[in-house]
């Protein structure tokens, strides 16, 4: 009955990594694909790399979806991470439930009612205070920080919610002002939980489509947007080529980012035997008192 029970789970486990993932192995595979017909082998070569590199579009957009995600990723951790302190920290207060439910609210809310949100949100400013000055990298990275701002605020809220605050306290009744509390305690600890909000940000705002649309301008087109007109018109093997390009920095975002929770996951432990530790030097401490 067991060895049945394994066996089911086990091809069910097969199969549903194979509807993920072998689209993906094709993808790649063709990339490296000598013909310009998509469907069809001949040969192995690494000519539709090559042509990437010589296509001014791509190269433009790639690095406009980059600079574009690099700003946003880090603007999304500062802002964040305050609002997750607030939250985590501060207790109940006037307008917990308002700023709880403001920040999470592009979680649930669907893409396309957050761009066309934002997009009269930035026309109605420019009419009204003339910025932004039409639509392009600025309205983009305001968009993106909105939209990522929320994962990074539950990362940081849900370490800062874990942490044991028995170091900040220690700190605090050794004279340390809060500021310095934060910055020197705080911060070290929950360093790994704003990396992994980092390459989070960073990963969403990179692949970002429907958002983008709706507030990029003329001469603003990300990489996923060239993607997908290109795609429309028919896929070619060059656009294999960059996709599978797109999906090796995915794979290495997300391996960094498993290495960035393990470690967070051993400081948590760490961090906990350091309570426990400190808590019965003080119970021994009274008692010798």
């Amino acid at each position: 009955m067991n060895q049945g029970r394994n066996l089911f789970r086990t091809l069910v486990l097969i199969l549903g990594f194979a509807f993920l993932y072998i689209p993906i192995v094709s993808l790649i595979v063709y990339s490296f694909n000598s013909s310009r017909l998509v469907t069809v082998w001949g040969g192995f070569s690494t000519k539709w790399y090559g042509a990437l590199l010589q296509n001014d579009q791509i190269l433009n957009a790639a690095f406009l979806s980059l600079k574009v995600a690099a700003i946003s990723a880090t603007l999304a951790v500062v802002l964040g991470t305050l609002a997750g302190l607030v939250l985590a920290r501060f207790g109940p207060f006037k307008g917990r439930t308002l700023l709880s439910g403001l920040t999470t609210a592009p979680l649930v809310m669907p893409e396309v009612i957050t761009g066309l949100s934002l997009l009269l949100l930035f026309v109605t400013m420019e009419q009204v205070i003339g910025w932004p000055a039409g639509r392009g990298m600025t309205t983009i990275v305001i968009s993106h920080i909105t939209l990522t701002m929320a994962f990074v605020t539950v990362v940081v809220q849900s370490r800062l919610s874990q942490m044991d605050d028995s170091l900040e306290e220690a700190a605090m009744d050794l004279g340390a002002r809060p500021h310095k509390v934060f910055f020197l305690i705080t911060l070290p600890i929950i360093a790994p939980a704003l990396m992994s909000g980092w390459l989070l940000a960073f990963t969403l705002s990179l692949d970002d489509l429907v958002i983008t649309s709706f507030v990029a301008g003329p001469g603003s087109s990300t990489l996923p947007m060239v993607i997908f007109s290109k795609v429309r018109l028919g896929v070619s093997p060059d656009i294999n080529a960059l996709a599978t390009i797109l999906v090796a920095i995915v794979a290495v975002g997300v391996a960094i980012t498993g290495i960035m929770m393990a470690r967070q996951q051993k400081q948590r432990e760490r961090d906990a035997q350091m309570a426990l530790a400190a808590n019965q030097a003080m119970i021994e401490s009274v008692k010798k008192g």
